[in-house]
């Protein structure tokens, strides 16, 4: 590679920073200092589950860190702790008068990356946007009745049932505050009839509107997501001039290009390729227990399959597969298991909750199922997955696990790989055939979010006709609150869903992320984001 006096080519910065490099360097002079390979961070991630960067759209694993990078919400929560809410774009949050709602006072003189200035009315209208489009990100605030402004400094969010909790759920990347003037020129509606007037998700896929850090300028899908920083961020300049993601499915790819230095962060590295970095000199390893889980949905459709329309059929794989040997021999041991939806860590789940209420492997617990189901001779059924990676791991070989567990009880899993949007169309379409495996990572800090979705669309993706009272126990647990009776709600609702057996906890990451030593700690996040963007810097810095 030729320097000349300090100086690097626009060819020879194009091979440094590799695949976006040309992007990069498309806009720069021809002739640019070499540290400014040090003023970009390059980070290596599996992001084929990416199909939209519309915030109140999106509901897929990646895109958070996406979005968190772009965007601010309201309130926030900081990295480690998933229980103070934190200030952002509102400074203060207090009760209504009324107390049927949430009274938020706004931060001064925020401006967006267009340097417009942020107003209440930015807040109402961003609000408006997620609850009308009705996307599954509205379904998260579904008990929100509207917004008012009360001033040009203070919003209030009124909530049709003010037992159930707000503050949590906002505080996360679905729920950002657009710019709604550039929005709207962009074909950004937010009246009652968005869903059908709203035209801005094409605009946002490729562009933001927000206060973050960075700000989004282009997305290439299964190639990689860029960003330049946001001169106007309230949060201080950034530290770096650009951010790059890029797509890196493969992860002996995502290795030796962090063992280059070609990217300064890499997500999805399997346990091996972990213990060969543990004597790298330029790089470190940085875990965290995670709050997202991997699960298998199984329907119980008999027009799709008759023996899983039985719910003992569905029990007996639940306790045929080998979730210790998941853990140890897939995961090199870096991962937990929750009994059900409620991650460990989380009100009502710890690992000793999941060993009393979540399925084990017993192989002769689960042939005397088959026996008493009329199935001595074990049956068929499809595993749907996607050709994707997640935690260091890919859905295939996690299939091929669990096709070899069910085989010694007779249980015979045909495999079908999926495109990862054909596989989320056939899940949110009600037609997976069989078992389907999926991630779910939280769209907020809040138990209610994860049992909700299992009794409202989950349910209805693996047509499950759920009984009043499962629903009921749902929300008296989120109103409840008194700690230890809330707590034994939630441990009372995961023996239900477990019992029921149509959704299957496999495993809960603790992810194992590598980082150049040219970066500082990193601000790792388990609250659905990973990554905490405006906060990675250079250890000079």
């Amino acid at each position: 590679m030729a320097f000349d006096k300090g100086w690097i080519s626009r060819r020879a910065l194009t091979k440094l920073i590799g695949l976006g490099g040309a992007a990069i360097a498309a806009g720069l002079p021809e002739r640019v200092y070499a540290q400014a390979r040090r003023n970009t961070l390059v980070i290596g991630i599996d992001i084929s589950d990416t199909i939209t960067l519309d915030p109140a759209r999106q509901a897929q694993y990646t895109p958070p860190m996406t979005l968190f990078a772009a965007y601010d919400m309201l309130v926030t929560m900081t990295p480690g702790d998933y229980i103070t809410i934190r200030p952002a774009l509102a400074t203060k949050w207090e009760r209504t008068p009324d107390g049927r709602g949430w009274r938020f006072t706004l931060r001064d003189n925020v401006k967006f990356a267009s340097g417009n200035p942020m107003t209440a009315e930015d807040v109402k209208w961003s609000m408006d946007r997620v609850l009308h489009l009705g996307d599954q990100t509205a379904q998260y605030i579904s008990h929100v009745e509207r917004t008012e402004i009360v001033d040009a400094r203070t919003v209030d969010i009124i909530l049709k049932d003010p037992t159930q909790p707000l503050l949590t759920i906002i505080a996360a990347p679905g729920f950002v505050i657009y710019d709604r003037k550039l929005v709207e020129q962009h074909g950004g509606d937010a009246s009652r009839d968005a869903k059908t007037k709203d035209k801005a998700t094409t605009w946002l896929n490729e562009n933001s509107a927000g206060t973050g850090a960075y700000r989004l300028t282009r997305w290439e899908r299964n190639a990689q997501i860029q960003f330049v920083r946001n001169e106007h961020s309230w949060r201080g300049k950034p530290p770096f001039e650009r951010v790059i993601i890029r797509h890196i499915g493969d992860s002996a790819a995502q290795l030796l290009s962090i063992r280059r230095g070609d990217i300064d962060i890499a997500f999805n590295l399997i346990p091996e390729q972990v213990a060969t970095l543990k004597s790298e000199p330029n790089v470190r390893l940085e875990a965290l227990t995670s709050l997202d889980f991997v699960y298998m949905a199984v329907t119980q459709e008999a027009e799709y399959n008759k023996a899983l329309a039985q719910k003992a059929a569905r029990q007996a794989i639940g306790h045929a597969i080998d979730y210790d040997g998941i853990i140890k021999n897939l995961l090199g041991g870096a991962a937990i298991r929750p009994a059900h939806f409620l991650p460990i860590g989380v009100s009502g789940s710890t690992e000793e909750i999941a060993r009393q209420v979540g399925f084990r492997q017993d192989l002769d617990k689960a042939r005397q199922l088959l026996q008493g189901a009329g199935l001595a001779d074990g049956f068929e059924f499809e595993i749907a997955y996607g050709n994707a990676a997640i935690a260091g791991i890919t859905y295939q070989t996690l299939a091929q696990k669990l096709q070899a567990d069910l085989a010694r009880v007779n249980i015979r899993a045909k495999l079908n790989p999926m495109d990862q949007v054909n596989l989320r169309t056939t899940y949110t379409g009600n037609k997976a055939q069989g078992g389907l495996l999926t991630f779910w990572n939280p769209p907020a800090v809040e138990n209610l979010l994860w049992a909700a979705a299992t009794v409202e669309r989950v349910a209805r993706r693996v047509h499950w006709e759920v009984p009043p009272e499962v629903t009921k126990l749902v929300r008296d647990a989120a109103a409840e609150t008194d700690a230890k009776k809330q707590a034994d709600l939630w441990v009372e609702y995961q023996r239900r869903l477990v019992d029921q057996a149509n959704l299957i906890l496999l495993f809960q990451p603790v992810y194992q992320i590598a980082a150049r030593n040219t970066l500082s700690k990193l601000p790792l996040t388990a609250a659905g984001w990973m990554l905490d963007m405006h906060d990675v810097k250079p250890v000079s810095s």
